[in-house]
């Protein structure tokens, strides 16, 4: 037998696979854009799908659309969106504008499977891609809220996934509170602060930027779908927006809304901007902690050596037993790919023109492809980055005993200058700063700033020798 059907579309015949579900535009598309050999994300098939599925039981309500055929696109739809035909969704994300391929890739899978299930064979087309699966729609506002359904699709495993990073650095917070150690600034060495102090700063961050998340999450609960091709719903009955904003309402359980005007709702994907800023503010918050625990974890002998990582591989093919901070190299490497998929869309964001936004198609990829990469790279370096760190304390307070900075708890008894005269001659002479204020307490050289008289040892000891309390604030 031939291994390929002829179909037609409005160009003319296509030689179609014969047991591909998909039909003659997504064959041309398949064709067309051989780009980057990738297929679309799980979230945009299941989101395109839903509704497919929602559209054929809405119409079939409104007496637009046959029962039999209404009920035979919802089965399809359902099965296309729980995943059972994945393999036929084709197209790649690189294509042509606005994501007419990606629709009618769905638009014929759904209508062949319905075909199939009333009876018919591949081809067939006893329900049509356009008049019966594509019925009061268009890519132009399909598309738009399938970008948004497929956000909210996977917000709460990211989400989830943002949480438990915060959790994991609140828990090393908690652990840490006694270690004192060199607090850093210009990286140079500063006064005194808590390991846990500095993990706790760790996690509230990250608690913050999924805060941002779900504010910018609320936004994408506003749908345009019903506006057809330019937002003004030809082709869709009246009741048609609202019923399908209930409909796929009642199928998510989330609290989705009609646009309040679907022309912008269709022009513009700000809210999707929005949505990808903030998931490039969590990536640059996780680059610099990620840093920072690369660079606490230095050494062990040359570096600051303060915490380190469980080993996960042999970090050199040269040098035995040498181990990288792996985890957080890759973290830092999974963010910078996400802040380069935020430029692009941010770019083709702007790149709208007049009553439609024609980089849909890559916006939708990218969104996708930034929460799929922050899912997986944050989830596998809170397991086995964060949740493996164990802290050095006897490297951190021996680090701590040379930090002349501690010279800045004498302030309020000597001054700044004669603080600053003390860290120069203990930098000079090799000495501690406890050591040498002491000393010089004991001969009478270190004078109260406001009573002019000699500080006393017991001073000094009171002023240095609590180094927790130097973390804590406070005279």
């Amino acid at each position: 037998m031939e291994d390929f059907r002829i179909e037609k579309d409005s160009l003319g015949e296509v030689r179609v696979p014969r047991n591909a579900f998909y039909g003659a535009q997504t064959r041309r598309a398949a064709e067309n854009f051989p780009i980057t050999g990738k297929r679309p994300y799980r979230a945009f098939i299941w989101s395109v799908a839903v509704i497919k599925s929602a559209a054929a039981e809405v119409n079939g309500a409104l007496g637009l659309l046959d029962a039999a055929k209404s009920a035979a696109i919802v089965r399809a739809a359902e099965e296309a969106a729980a995943g059972t035909w994945d393999a036929e969704f084709v197209v790649d994300p690189i294509q042509a504008g606005a994501g007419t391929s990606h629709n009618m890739n769905a638009n014929e899978v759904i209508a062949n499977r319905a075909t199939q299930l009333m009876g018919g064979t591949l081809g067939e087309y006893r329900v049509s891609p356009n008049d019966d699966v594509n019925m009061a729609q268009s890519t132009n506002d399909v598309i738009p809220c399938a970008i948004r359904l497929g956000i909210l699709w996977r917000l709460d495993e990211l989400l989830s996934t943002v949480g438990g990073l915060g959790q994991a650095l609140a828990e090393k917070a908690d652990e840490w509170d006694g270690v004192i150690k060199s607090g850093r600034t210009h990286l140079q060495d500063a006064v005194p602060l808590r390991l846990g102090q500095e993990f706790g700063a760790y996690a509230e961050a990250v608690r913050h930027d999924r805060e941002r998340l779900v504010a910018a999450g609320q936004a994408l609960l506003r749908l345009g779908i019903g506006g057809t091709a330019t937002g003004t719903g030809l082709n869709a009955h009246p009741e048609y927006a609202r019923r399908m904003v209930k409909r796929l309402a009642e199928r998510t359980g989330w609290k989705l809304q009609e646009a309040g005007n679907r022309f912008e709702s269709m022009q513009s994907m700000a809210d999707v901007a929005q949505f990808s800023g903030s998931m490039r503010t969590l990536a640059l918050t996780l680059v610099r902690i990620a840093n920072d625990l690369r660079l606490l974890a230095s050494g062990p002998a040359s570096g600051f050596d303060e915490i380190r990582f469980a080993p996960v591989q042999p970090g050199s093919s040269i040098m035995p037993g040498k181990v990288n901070p792996s985890m957080a190299e890759m973290l830092d490497m999974a963010m910078f790919h996400v802040i380069g998929l935020d430029t692009a869309i941010a770019l083709a964001t702007q790149a709208g023109q007049l009553e439609l936004n024609v980089m849909l198609p890559m916006i939708a990829n990218d969104i996708f492809e930034m929460m799929h990469v922050t899912i997986g790279a944050v989830g596998a370096f809170t397991e086995r980055g964060v949740k493996t760190l164990r802290a050095n304390p006897a490297k951190a307070e021996a680090m701590l005993d040379r930090n002349a900075a501690i010279a800045t708890a004498l302030n309020p008894l000597i001054g700044y200058l004669a603080a600053s005269e003390l860290v120069k001659d203990a930098n000079a002479r090799g000495r501690s700063i406890r050591e040498l204020a002491r000393e010089k307490a004991a001969a009478s050289k270190l004078i109260h700033k406001d009573l002019q008289r000699p500080v006393t040892v017991k001073e000094v000891e009171e002023a240095l020798g609590n180094l927790r309390k130097m973390t804590e604030g406070g005279l």
